[in-house]
């Protein structure tokens, strides 16, 4: 997934170039909780209040590594494992009279990349423009089941939800840019990643009430990242990163149909953050903070004339280590 991208390595304040022969290994930590309901960009604070709400805890480790056939052209492959649980109410009479929990814990979609700088890295040191393409394996099960209680003397096995489901169980293409460039101290930087997921649906059934939500979709993703990072202890190798950060799930794909469920929307946040490099080694820490969050109408919303909500996190925690040899 796009935001499984979580540390940023372009704008350390190291060099951002890996020499020919080279290898650098990558583990990325993201701790996500989600419980605040947004319809549209309208948040619905009475799932709070009458404690209805869903709760999503996602903790995401990915584990990447990248080979430089030159300093120009390096190739990664990563991959990312999930450890999700989905707390849902149990509703008698209208009142939330209990809750119950439902678990994943599986390897997610695999990925494989091929980055290039467009400029000389000998002759453009300060700055300079990266483009990627790469390819995104259905390796991560679209279909995880757990033991659902709809009532509390019901329970049913089923697919957890989708948005804890390690994979979406299809092949994807992903594009990604990024560009740096430093002004006097300060490391300016710039990041997107696009998702393509050309198959429409998955086949897993949602459990759904709505026909035309009974089967999962397979979304695009995407995520723009634009900061700046400045050493406020250079000796100690230590920096300040500050940056604004957009990702989502589109109404619609690039490529093929958008039918099924899916909960498209966006979350636009503040970054603040902190990196410290040392030898050949980068540990980064960043908390991006939503500032404004929308959930979208997806295409089976418009079709049937509605407007579902979905459950954002009034923040989150990346965390990152970097080690070159």
């Amino acid at each position: 997934m796009v935001a499984r991208q979580s540390v940023p390595v372009v704008g350390a304040q190291g060099s951002p170039y890996l020499q020919k022969g080279h290898w650098q290994l990558f583990a990325g930590y993201r701790y996500q909780r989600s419980d605040r309901h947004f319809t549209g960009k309208h948040e619905d604070t009475g799932r709070l209040t009458e404690h209805s709400e869903v709760i999503n805890t996602v903790n995401l480790l990915d584990i990447a590594a990248t080979y430089a056939v030159n300093q120009r052209l390096n190739l990664s492959l990563s991959f990312p494992f999930l450890f999700a649980n989905r707390s849902n109410p149990i509703r008698e009479a209208g009142v939330v009279v209990d809750r119950y929990t439902t678990r994943t814990r599986n390897l997610g979609d695999m990925s494989f990349m091929a980055r290039t700088w467009v400029l000389d890295p000998e002759v453009h040191k300060e700055q300079n423009l990266s483009l990627g393409i790469g390819v995104k394996f259905p390796t991560g099960d679209p279909a995880v089941q757990d033991l659902h209680r709809p009532t509390r003397t019901t329970t049913l096995i089923r697919a957890v939800d989708q948005s804890i489901q390690p994979g979406d169980g299809g092949w994807g293409a992903i594009v990604d840019v990024q560009a740096f460039k430093r002004i006097w101290k300060t490391t300016f930087s710039a990041a997107a990643t696009y998702l393509i997921n050309p198959r429409n649906t998955n086949g897993v059934l949602t459990g759904r009430s709505r026909p035309s939500e009974a089967v999962m979709s397979v979304p695009d993703q995407y995520l723009v990242r634009i900061g700046a990072a400045y050493p406020v202890l250079p000796k100690r190798g230590l920096a300040l990163s500050l940056a604004g950060r957009w990702e989502g799930v589109p109404v619609t794909d690039w490529f093929g149909k958008s039918d099924g469920f899916r909960r498209p929307g966006y979350a636009v946040s503040i970054e603040p953050g902190l990196l410290l490099a040392w030898g050949d080694n980068t540990l980064t820490l960043n908390t991006p903070v939503a500032l404004s969050r929308n959930r979208q109408r997806s295409v089976p919303d418009i079709r049937d004339g509605r407007a579902g909500d979905a459950a954002f996190a009034d923040h989150f925690l990346l965390l990152g280590f970097v080690r070159r040899f």
